[in-house]
């Protein structure tokens, strides 16, 4: 059946291999960015990521993989190409601008110059880092501390009269991960935004290479906190693939039931943000009452408010009993009332509505030129949901409804698509509830021997947006790549463009309104 529906994608010379629902085949470096320019631009398939791997040692060479999804049909196509006695490979960034920052990072991690690309700085490795180490090749020591360089970053520019730069971090005053961003301000207005990130990168590609199987999914709900059990999820779907574990059919709708909850007291809280970055403090206050309810629920059924230690390769070890199932859905009635009465109170406030509207908008040309995920994409009406168009735990039986979209792309979208989404996730969790099956919620001592030089594609619609793994085997049959992809690291890149033109002291709000992982983005 996969044969068929990648006919129309893949030439009939291509010699494909197919490891579970994806396509896997070579190219050449001097034909990929053909393909790949096909690929995204004539067939309209989704560009999801570009990685590499370093198979010296068995293969002698690189391998830098393309990775391009195709909507509804949960199928990915991935060409590849082979780097053999070279460490450049042509850039695609000038055909697919979302490739950028992939290719900046395999040339800081793994040494390998993408040729043609407009913008080489190193991203997430800072300047004390040698340029000359690369922590992803297989023979970089990853229990030793190389020697601190002395390099320099240098920030765009703007040249011009009364233009000044302000600094802003990465230390802030509240208590979010380290960031810095540099402002380019000309009168009050903001002309140039540079993020710039890495201050909170934790090693965990190189650490996923080391780790036990029982830590490497301990280290996948570290990736992101405060997306744990979607990351925990992805990374083990991946696994279950890899090792042909088919998971019990309770297991799959409790991971909706859980992922749901994630989402759930996530929106809840960053509705509130919004509205208490504005000063409208009822609606703040009430946003962080709610996320706290569900955030006890999810201790109470699991024993983690973050949804931690649930997941594992063949299901998940909590379950939810019939008691618990009528006490759950009967204070989920509750939550959609009170928010209910929250929103009406908040989209009656004018001054609140006028700090919202216009603020931060992102044009939908370019959230499409960048690949904008989740909530971001969905506030310029991008109808991308891993959950319908990659379903996976239970989702095709249970399905979202309509996409929760927006038109604007200001703040006041992203506000809307949250609370959109929130009423969605109530009513999902209340269909799983229902229609939870009987049976075991995980196998036990699952026999999990993964294929040999095979490859997983994972993808789980997280709160943010869309979470994806890309995971290999090596010939020995172990994990020998792991490359996370949180939806932070699309959506960081388009932070600039919400903030040109708006003042200074509407950024807080921007960047709430996106609310984007430094954890999930620096790895």
């Amino acid at each position: 059946m996969i044969k068929e529906k990648i006919q129309q994608y893949i030439s009939k010379d291509a010699k494909v291999e197919f490891c579970d629902n994806a396509a896997i085949f070579e190219v050449s470096a001097s034909e990929i960015k053909k393909v790949a320019g096909d690929l995204h631009g004539n067939k309209n398939l989704l560009f999801k990521l570009i990685t590499a791997t370093d198979e010296r040692a068995e293969n002698d060479c690189f391998k830098i993989w393309y990775v391009f999804g195709i909507p509804k049909e949960n199928l990915f196509i991935i060409p590849f190409i082979q780097l053999k006695n070279t460490t450049e490979f042509p850039s695609i960034s000038l055909i697919i601008y979302e490739s950028l920052n992939f290719e900046k990072k395999i040339q800081t991690f793994f040494g390998l110059t993408p040729t043609g690309s407009y913008d080489l700085r190193p991203i997430i490795l800072h300047e004390n880092w040698p340029t000359d180490i690369f922590p992803l090749r297989k023979d970089f020591n990853w229990q030793a501390r190389p020697e601190t360089a002395s390099g320099v970053y240098r920030f765009q520019e703007v040249k011009g009269e009364g233009i000044y730069e302000i600094p802003v971090g990465p230390i802030h005053a509240g208590i979010i991960e380290p960031g810095h961003f540099r402002f380019s301000v000309a009168g009050e207005r903001i002309v140039l935004l540079e993020p710039r990130l890495g201050f909170t990168h934790k090693g965990s590609e190189k650490l996923f290479e080391v780790l036990s199987l029982g830590d490497k999914v301990k280290l996948s709900e570290k990736i992101s906190g405060d997306s744990s059990f979607s990351h925990s999820l992805a990374f083990c779907q991946a696994l279950e693939k890899l090792s042909r574990i088919n998971v019990p059919a309770r297991a799959r709708y409790l991971r909706v039931i859980y992922a749901e909850l994630e989402r759930l007291a996530n929106h809840l809280g960053d509705i509130g943000a919004i509205m208490m970055d504005t000063g409208f403090n009822f609606g703040g206050a009430q946003g962080a009452r709610l996320r706290e309810i569900v955030m006890r629920i999810n201790e109470r059924i699991t024993g983690s408010r973050f949804l931690r230690n649930v997941n594992v390769i063949s299901g998940v070890v909590k379950d939810i009993d019939d008691k618990e199932k009528n006490k759950l859905s009967l204070e989920l009635e509750k939550i959609n009332k009170d928010f209910y009465e929250v929103i009406a109170v908040a989209e009656n406030s004018t001054s609140l509505l006028n700090r919202l509207k216009g603020t931060g908008a992102l044009s939908a040309e370019i959230s499409k030129n960048h690949g904008v995920l989740g909530v971001a994409g969905k506030a310029v009406g991008i109808q991308n949901d891993a959950r319908v168009d990659y379903p996976y735990a239970a989702y095709d039986e249970l399905l979202p409804g309509e996409i929760a979209t927006e038109q604007d792309g200001d703040v006041y979208a992203r506000f809307r698509v949250r609370i959109k989404e929130t009423f969605a996730s109530i009513k999902i969790i209340q269909d799983a509830l229902r229609k939870l099956p009987e049976g075991c919620t995980s196998i036990a001592d699952p026999d999990v021997i993964f294929k040999k030089n095979a490859l997983a594609i994972s993808v789980v619609e997280g709160w943010r947006g869309e979470i994806l793994y890309f995971v290999t085997t090596g010939t020995d049959g172990n994990i020998s790549r792991v490359a996370p992809r949180d939806p932070s690291f699309i959506n960081w890149g388009v932070l600039r463009y919400a903030g040109f033109g708006n003042i200074i002291p509407d950024f807080p709000l921007i960047n709430k309104s996106f609310n984007l992982s430094y954890s999930g983005n620096d790895l």
